[in-house]
């Protein structure tokens, strides 16, 4: 007698609930030749350059539950030395990524590159993203040669992208001197925390969140250190003359994407700097591969750090308030 076949079991159903991705990555082959020729296959000490594709990215998105997600360029960006390929590449690069985002429209938006630390080719190619390419956004890293972001050499450029109230994704680099300070690990196991947290800092502490206040920055890494120092900022703040500068008042202004290892610790502490409303979804996919992604994300969809109201403003909810374009890929749109 023949066994009955029994069918298939059915595949578990995504982790997200039609989220809005808003630390998502590409590498087109252009960028990834650039990086190649300038000694970057390693990046940041990562074994190599993750592959890239629109395709791949889409899969991996049904799987998770993301219904659109906001493309940027990740570390070590697009400037690698020479003024005049880093503002071609900046071009070449943000023109191929308006070109996936118009080819899967509600799939993807755009953070747009600037060939930094040139300020007036960042505010030429600002013009070009915003009125051109209709980008969603820009991506900053925390420093460009050594300069951080609160340092007045970007004071034009803030002006500019406060006018525009832009959304701006900061992303960690290595810092100055890495060899030196990363203990021979990967840049983004320790340094890239403390990158972010030295931005953050200087742009609160030199007064930039107060000067530029429509500015809507995202902060990445669920804060990185800055649950852990805030306290101290607040009081050494007192001691290097920024004794007005309410730092707590600052830290609640910014946005906080949750990509990486939020939980179980970085989370709740965050919560006690930021409300759940300033809590946006990350991926950081594909430099955090496509099934650790949906492991994080599942641990993220069954925390009960968050409530289910606060659950759907993460996923979705306030990113639909800055990505007004891409709220109609929605669920309930």
């Amino acid at each position: 007698m023949t066994p009955t076949p029994t069918p298939d079991a059915a595949p578990a159903p995504p982790p997200l609930n039609g989220a809005v991705d808003v630390h998502a990555h590409f590498i087109t082959p252009r960028l990834r030749a650039a990086m190649e020729a300038a000694g970057h296959g390693q990046p940041d000490g990562m074994p190599a350059i993750p592959e890239w594709s629109p395709e791949a990215a889409l899969a991996m998105m049904d799987g998770t539950g993301i219904a659109a997600a906001v493309l940027s360029v990740s570390s070590p960006g697009i400037g690698f030395g020479d003024p005049a390929e880093t503002r071609e590449l900046a071009r070449t690069v943000n023109e191929e990524g308006a070109a996936v985002v118009r080819t899967y429209p509600g799939r993807f938006g755009l953070m747009a590159s600037l060939p930094l630390p040139d300020i007036s080719d960042a505010l030429r190619e600002t013009h070009h993203a915003f009125d051109v390419l209709d980008a969603d956004g820009v991506v900053l890293q925390t420093h460009y040669a050594g300069r951080h972001l609160g340092d007045p050499l970007y004071e034009p450029l803030m002006a500019e992208l406060d006018r525009r109230s832009a959304v701006v994704l900061l992303h960690p680099t290595s810092p100055p001197h890495a060899e030196a300070t990363g203990l021979g690990w990967p840049r983004p196991m320790l340094e890239f925390p403390f990158e972010t947290t030295r931005a953050v800092t200087n742009l609160i502490l030199r007064g930039v969140r107060d000067r530029f206040p429509a500015i809507r920055f995202i902060v990445p890494h669920a804060g990185a250190v800055l649950p852990s120092v805030a306290d101290r900022l607040s009081v050494f703040a007192l001691g290097v003359g920024a004794g007005s500068t309410d730092v707590f008042g600052g830290l609640r202004g910014f946005y906080y994407d949750v990509a990486g290892f939020a939980l179980p610790r970085l989370l709740p502490s965050l919560l006690t700097l930021a409300d759940a409303e300033r809590l946006l979804y990350g991926s950081d996919y594909p430099f955090t591969p496509d099934w650790v992604a949906q492991g994080l994300a599942t641990a993220l969809a069954n925390t009960d750090v968050l409530t289910p109201e606060q659950q759907a403003l993460m996923q979705r909810e306030t990113a639909a308030t800055l990505f007004p374009r891409l709220a109609s890929s929605l669920p309930g749109a």
